[in-house]
């Protein structure tokens, strides 16, 4: 940016550069250039409000009310323009540091605000802000393959048959047309394909006489014909299935296969589930977490949200345990019990975008109690192959290895966690609240049903709350260009508040919520949360996220392995600007959980 004049430095800063050329030349024609040395006082509340739209070249400015610092800006940040909308002056405004400013006058802001979009950055709210950053924060290079139609990859009408038809008849059809699948006839519709054949009729000795009826799968599970390549691609994989028909207006169009959607993208999840459906042994599991890297990267760059990537990476990571589990069941013989496998922590709440440490557990029914060895070997198995796919060990040692037993013991440790909120009980509790089956024939609903039970235990949702506001956000002063010594954890700093909170929230207004978005959104229906700071988190949310997996997939792709600590000097001025904001999120967030579960310090 040192070389950039003027001019150039302001189409660099958002939203001027986004202004059409004729407002653009007239904004570059009146601006000026300004400097202030520290210490200097450019407005104070009740006096006169400023006069000009400044954008901070070098330096800092200290904005504070009543002596309280509410925010420090340096460099690509932009001020004033409350004074010149509201004419009034409503914050203390102090030169910290040697000012450089580029100054619009207020005549020339003003001129500028007859376009929408330039206008909406200043009217606003912070919500609004961090979700215009991270629309505008990705590179598009594949954005184009993402947001396409899915419906564009269906090449003929779909083919249907009767119910009461048979296997062989399908079997005629399907190789006369050449397609791998076939609409059924009937109230719900179903869908009879290649795979059935071989699963249901020739691997269970049935011959071509069998009806059609015994074998097909519905409901259907369809797709919007209009739907974007990426939405096409989280059905399938949330549904497990390989052909996905699409719909117009309540009627099936046509019908796109796993194949089809593989070939517009060899980095996109349907070819990495590919990959984890065709491993053979143990010994292909190496190089999963490569090929996961690889995809976030991809999907990344193609501007999808990070919290889309994380299902993403989700669902192919619990098609990764089902192939694992399979491993070990041909060697180990039949379970003595139906089980479940359960996923923890982020992978848990479906927030994992690359692969991090294991946090796992197994629950067996009580009938398979006194067989406990064989799950004590299964879950050591399990997870020695989700080490040899990618996975670290969690050091805190949350994984089925440890963590693993029969379902009424799970439901006492849950009744001992709500019922007994001690330190060791809320570090295990913030862990195993975020659960999701992955797999296993065994219903954890026990569980479930035990969290229905947290909103009436409002001793363990304060302590757990206290536990969550413990995360404290970097004080405003720190958060300032001086090299490695101002860093932000991301994940402790950042994340954790939200994610801890929401946890809350979401145990008070609804158990079932996992991922940290469902929950500030039932927060918010249920009246816990104000609109305004539901909206700021939930975005602030998205944008750290998304900020992280960035800054991660760049120290991988430098050979670096990724952390979560960040100085602020390896931003950009607008991610710094919106790092500002999320935290500004954070703080708001912490303070109306304080107050609501009556939480003192």
């Amino acid at each position: 940016m040192a070389a950039l004049d003027p001019v150039a430095y302001l189409r660099s800063t958002p939203p001027f550069g986004a202004l059409p050329p004729p407002l653009f030349e007239h904004a570059a024609a009146a601006l000026e250039v300004g400097f202030y040395p520290a210490g200097t006082r450019l407005a104070h509340v009740g006096g006169e409000p400023l006069r000009h739209l400044y954008v901070i070249r070098k330096g800092a400015v200290r904005l504070e009310r009543d002596g309280q610092v509410l925010q420090v800006l340096e460099e690509g940040e932009i001020f004033g323009y409350t004074s010149l909308i509201t004419r009034r002056a409503t914050l203390d405004v102090l030169v910290d540091e040697d000012l450089l400013a580029y100054r619009v006058p207020g005549e020339a802001f003003e001129a500028l605000l007859v376009d929408a979009q330039f206008a909406s950055h200043f009217a606003v709210g912070l919500a609004e802000r961090l979700k215009s950053s991270l629309e505008h924060s990705a590179v598009a290079t594949f954005r184009a393959d993402l947001s396409l139609p899915v419906g564009r990859l269906v090449r003929r009408a779909p083919l249907w048959i009767g119910a009461e038809a048979s296997v062989g008849d399908a079997a005629r059809l399907m190789r006369a047309e050449r397609v791998s699948s076939l609409l059924v006839r009937g109230e719900p519709p179903g869908i009879v394909t290649d795979h059935d054949f071989r699963n249901r009729v020739l691997a269970e000795g049935r011959g071509p006489e069998t009806p059609i009826a015994e074998i097909l799968s519905r409901p259907l599970r369809t797709a919007r014909e209009g739907a974007p390549l990426h939405e096409a691609w989280a059905v399938l994989l949330e549904a497990g299935v390989h052909h996905l028909p699409l719909e117009r207006g309540g009627e099936i169009v046509g019908v796109v296969t796993s194949g089809e959607l593989l070939r517009e993208s060899a980095h996109g999840p349907v070819a990495v589930l590919r990959g984890v459906e065709r491993l053979a042994s143990r010994d292909s599991l190496p190089g999963y977490a490569r090929k996961v890297t690889e995809m976030a990267s991809a999907l990344l760059a193609g501007g999808l949200d990070a919290a889309a990537i994380a299902g993403f990476v989700a669902r192919l990571n619990d098609a990764l345990v089902g192939r694992i589990l399979r491993f070990a069941e041909a060697d180990l013989g039949e379970p003595p019990a139906p089980y479940a496998w359960l996923a923890l922590g982020s992978e848990g709440r479906m927030e994992q975008t690359l692969l991090t440490d294991q946090d796992n557990a197994l629950v067996f029914g009580d009938d398979g109690a006194g067989r406990r060895a064989y799950f004590e070997v299964l879950a050591e198995r399990v997870n020695a192959d989700l080490e040899l796919a990618g996975f670290p060990r969690c050091p805190g040692g949350f994984m089925a290895r440890r963590w693993h037993g029969p379902l009424s013991e799970w439901r006492d440790r849950f009744e001992g966690w709500l019922d007994q909120p001690a330190p060791q009980a809320l570090l295990e509790a913030a862990i195993f609240l975020d659960w999701r089956r992955v797999a296993g024939r065994l219903d954890p609903s026990p569980l479930e049903a035990v969290l229905a039970g947290a909103a009436q235990r409002p001793v363990f949702l304060r302590f757990l709350a206290k536990a969550a506001l413990g995360f404290k956000p970097p004080p405003s002063l720190l958060l300032r260009l001086r090299g490695e010594a101002s860093t932000v954890d991301l994940k402790l700093q950042a994340l954790s508040p939200i994610v801890g909170l929401a946890r809350c929230y979401g145990l008070e207004a609804r158990p079932g919520a996992r991922s940290t978005l469902e929950r500030l959104d039932a927060a918010r229906e249920a009246g816990a949360l104000p609109e305004d700071v539901q909206a700021a988190a939930a975005e602030a949310f998205r944008f750290l996220v998304g900020l992280r997996l960035r800054l991660q997939l760049r120290a991988v792709a430098e050979g670096r392995p990724p952390v979560d600590a960040v100085a602020m000097s390896a931003l950009s001025a607008i991610e710094r600007s919106r790092l500002k904001d999320s935290l500004r999120a954070v703080k708001a967030l912490q303070e109306r959980a304080e107050f609501h579960f009556k939480v003192a310090f």
